[in-house]
């Protein structure tokens, strides 16, 4: 109980709802760190596919601000976005179920929500964010059928909450797959302890998918793939001032917070036997893990293959020196 306590006070004490609140705060309400440009989903690099396509157009309608900040900020993301949900929504299609999905630090909730819609209620879904901003974009285009929105930080939906709050009741025996977007990096490094914590509302053999912002082994890697990102894809949508003030005022302390690849190993490691790498875009990684590698090795098989350039790609395992979490690994 005293461990639990002493997580939760970690987590309240986070940049992400103190320090940066500010932040993110204005940008969910659109008052700064607009592009100057709305990022459009690049079909160049997506297979042509008319389920994706209808995906890519009702998520372009469905956008909120923090969203396009997000997607021209981190480099071919969007069209990631879409591809991942593009799975999710022919991984649930094949399985026949009721399917709940649980995104949470995804800003206002556009994929999830998009999900919903395209799927008519097959994926129910549920977002979260701290900010009031955010749920005023999820609900802009009315209230959707068969999409919820919790306002608050991640560690404040326990299960009690899910289970005493009528409208989020029907998700109390868990989800089929949690998406964590970005989300732990704004809090603290314990990721054993992050992941401990959320994967209690994922269902048995259900799927933790984890797009996070990595750390390099060498620095010098990591500031050269910074330089890429910003000068080779951000620039496309940011002046270089603004770019320069959010590396100062947000990006600094969200280092002081992020892990390198071979710490993810151990922290994902003690809670799943089974992890993929299902994308990389420069410090920028997406894993998938379960404890059941059917289920695993389903929902990545629905993945078309990852629409980004391969000059932004420079990892392609979790952990080359662990084989034992790999795709087809086991945990001892």
């Amino acid at each position: 109980m005293r461990g639990l306590k002493d997580f939760l006070a970690e987590c309240d004490h986070g940049p992400r709802i103190n320090g940066l609140a500010g932040f993110f705060a204005a940008t969910a309400a659109g008052k700064s760190g607009m592009p100057i440009r709305k990022p459009i989903a690049d079909a160049r690099l997506l297979p042509s596919d008319g389920l994706l396509r209808d995906l890519v157009a009702l998520h372009a309608t469905r956008q909120g601000f923090f969203d396009q900040h997000y997607h021209g900020s981190i480099p071919y993301r969007l069209e990631e976005e879409c591809r991942m949900a593009h799975a999710v929504l022919k991984y649930a299609r094949h399985r026949g179920a009721p399917f709940a999905l649980y995104s949470l630090g995804t800003a206002e909730g556009t994929m999830a929500r998009t999900l919903s819609e395209l799927s008519e209620g097959q994926i129910r879904t549920l977002s979260c964010s701290p900010n009031a901003e955010n749920y005023k974009c999820f609900m802009a285009y009315g209230e959707p059928p068969h999409a919820d929105f919790f306002v608050g930080p991640f560690h404040h939906l326990t299960k009690d909450v899910l289970g005493s709050d009528p409208r989020l009741a029907g998700f109390a025996h868990g989800f089929d797959v949690i998406l964590e977007d970005t989300t732990f990096q704004m809090y603290s490094p314990n990721r054993v302890k992050q992941i401990e914590f959320v994967s209690q509302h994922l269902k048995e053999g259900g799927i933790f998918v984890f797009v996070e912002k990595f750390r390099a082994i060498e620095e010098t890697d990591y500031r050269r793939r910074e330089y890429q990102k910003d000068f080779g894809f951000k620039a496309r949508y940011f002046p270089q001032d603004e770019i320069e003030k959010k590396q100062t005022s947000v990006l600094n302390t969200m280092f002081n917070n992020e892990v390198t690849l071979g710490e993810m190993h151990d922290a994902v490691r003690a809670h799943f036997s089974h992890c993929v790498m299902t994308w990389n875009s420069g410090n920028f990684c997406s894993l998938a893990a379960s404890n059941d590698r059917e289920n695993l090795n389903h929902y990545v098989s629905q993945m078309a293959a990852p629409a980004i350039p391969h000059e932004y790609v420079y990892e392609t395992s979790l952990d080359p020196d662990a084989a034992d979490l790999s795709a087809e690994g086991e945990r001892e």
